[in-house]
Formats: C-alpha cells, structure tokens, sequence
C-alpha cells in the first residue's frame, strides 16, 4: 500500500528550461556553459555546489574566472543560474495540497541553495504560503551532500523522513533516477514530457 510519495522538483514539479540557463551565462560571458550544466546533474564547480562541497559564497569565487574579463556580481551569477527554473504551474501546488491530506509528501532534489533560496522559494510563495506547507520533508542533495542516483541520498531520506521504500512512491524524470530508486525498494515512476504527477498516481492507484 502506498503511504508516501516521493517527488524530484525539477521536471516532475518545477518546469525547467536548460537552454534558457546556458544562455543567460553566456550572455554574462561565460563560454563554456552547457560543458557545466546538465539536465539531471551539473559538471564541477557546479556539482560541487549542488553536492554540498561548496556554499554559494565559494561557489560565487570559484567561477567568477569563467567570465574575465567581464566583471559580474554575485547578484548577476545567481539571477543567470536561476533561469534554469521556468515555475510551477498552479495546479500542482494544489495537487500537492490535496495530496498531501492522504499522504505523507515528501522532496528529493538534486539541487543547490541558490535555486532552493531564490526561484523555488519564490515559486511555493505564489499561494502565500512557504514550501514546508506542501511537505512533510524535504531533502536536498547539498544538505545531505551526496546527489542522486547513489544510494546514500535516498538512505538519507529515509533515515530523516522515516519511509519504509516498500510504501512510498517515487517520481522522477530521469530513468536512471528511477530505476536506482527501484533497485533500493521504493516504487518508482518515470515522469516524461507533458506528464503529470497526479495523473500517473491515479494510474499507480489503480493497479493497487
């Protein structure tokens, strides 16, 4: 019986638009951009970030070579990484709300607390309320400091989230993603382009 769900942010919640990211740094002067950012996880400096090697402050020293000559700001870097993140449509926060009267709702993101503490924050705000609101835990890859698809994170969610892998259910959008978490014992669906999470629940539901 399924008691928890899992989610990913981006791709399964958060709509992402990679391109949009690789152009504002270049826009900046940064040359090498798309080597960095991948759709599922980032390449050096960047994981190190998302990981949880390195705090933003590190982070925002490490790179600003990337762009010499061209000076820019902490505030221009973050602004430019953040277009990464498209929104989230309306629809799902409610689905998460109504959800979440049923289920214990819970995050697992490979992420990074620039994104976490501009853009994601803001978009769970657009109802007036915080990102707590929507979930009973919430799992970063730089809190934990390890990222999917390795087995510590999600040992790690379970251990703080105390979820049993055989009653939670697990959404992603990288099959890689999802076939490790199956690997571990979660239940675990493949979110593709133009899915919804709260369609592919009722189809789990239906199976039950």
């Amino acid at each position: 019986m399924i008691k928890n769900l899992l989610f990913d942010l981006g791709g399964v919640i958060m709509d992402l638009d990679r391109d949009r990211c690789v152009r504002a740094f270049n826009r900046l002067g940064m040359k090498d951009a798309d080597d960095f950012l991948g759709v599922y996880g980032q390449k050096g400096d960047f994981l190190a970030l998302e990981s949880g090697e390195i705090d933003a402050c590190e982070f925002h020293e490490r790179i600003r070579p990337l762009f010499a000559p061209v000076p820019v700001s902490d505030r221009e870097i973050d602004e430019a990484f953040n277009e990464f993140l498209i929104g989230i449509p309306a629809d799902r926060l409610r689905a998460l709300r109504e959800l979440r009267k049923g289920y214990g709702i819970y995050l697992l993101s490979n992420t990074n607390p620039i994104m976490m503490e501009g853009k994601i924050a803001d978009e769970f705000r657009k109802e007036g309320l915080e990102m707590t609101d929507y979930f009973d835990g919430i799992f970063t890859s730089y809190e934990a400091r390890c990222c999917k698809p390795g087995k510590a994170i999600f040992d790690y969610a379970e251990r703080l989230g105390g979820l049993v892998p055989e009653e939670t259910l697990f959404f992603d959008d990288s099959q890689a993603n999802v076939e490790a978490a199956r690997s571990f014992g979660f239940r675990a669906v493949l979110v593709n382009p133009g899915d919804e999470f709260a369609d592919l629940l009722r189809d789990e539901e239906a199976r039950e």
